[in-house]
């Protein structure tokens, strides 16, 4: 049978589903677009697999930020002030722009967790965020960087830095910075407890106050980046 010999009912009804199919595909194509911010001395190819994930997923290379940061060559030269904030805040704001939703997503691994934080923050556009998921963060400062102001040796652990409750993490701890918080982390990780100790004031470092969930893998520091990348997608879907 012709699509001309069909009823004019079935071909009217054969036409809504079309549209119906085309309009679900439209809408399925569009997701919130994707920041991913690397740790300190990193660079965007450490996002390689959480990428993958991505576009595994359906999101296009046009739909994630990978902004690329602060010096690779001294890490304790690196904090949250001054030119390591540019980028950051660049991707975000652009992100938010070419968003189909208006919203976006946010994924931070180590020292990008408290930057990309910031950022979000001084940008005054936490109702833009959906969801924001950090990964072996420092959210409550390190142990190897001191008590601020005592045994501050570098501007990573300085007054922008993070040394337990420098001025920079004090102001930022209890801000909110997306709809849906979650965390990553580790107690085998070697640079938030690198001195043995993973908690600030009984929490671990790398929880963020307010979040909804936080979850724990045996991975070290790294690998925490390179290998939940499953988790990372699932947890802003």
């Amino acid at each position: 049978m012709s699509y001309r010999s069909l009823p004019a009912r079935a071909v009217g009804f054969l036409a809504l589903f079309c549209s119906w199919l085309l309009a679900a595909g439209s809408y399925a194509a569009c997701s919130d677009n994707v920041v991913l911010v690397h740790g300190n001395s990193g660079s965007p190819g450490d996002w390689d697999n959480t990428v993958q994930a991505l576009n595994s997923q359906g999101y296009s290379s046009a739909q994630i930020y990978l902004p690329n940061w602060g010096s690779k060559s001294c890490a304790a030269c690196n904090d949250h002030n001054g030119s390591e904030e540019t980028p950051v805040r660049n991707a975000i704001q652009n992100a938010i722009a070419n968003s189909c939703t208006g919203k976006i997503d946010v994924i931070g691994h180590s020292m990008g967790v408290t930057l990309a934080a910031q950022q979000i923050v001084k940008a005054g556009v936490r109702d833009k965020v959906d969801a924001f998921v950090g990964i072996a963060g420092a959210y409550r400062g390190l142990w190897t960087c001191g008590t601020y102001p005592f045994n501050v040796f570098n501007s990573t652990c300085g007054y922008y830095g993070l040394s337990v409750s420098s001025p920079f993490l004090d102001w930022l701890y209890g801000k909110a910075i997306a709809s849906r918080v979650y965390s990553i982390k580790s107690w085998s990780d070697q640079i938030v407890c690198a001195t043995g100790v993973c908690t600030v004031g009984g929490v671990h470092s790398s929880q963020i106050a307010g979040e909804r969930a936080s979850y724990t893998y045996p991975y070290g520091h790294f690998g925490l980046q390179s290998y939940t990348y499953d988790r990372q997608v699932s947890l802003i879907r």
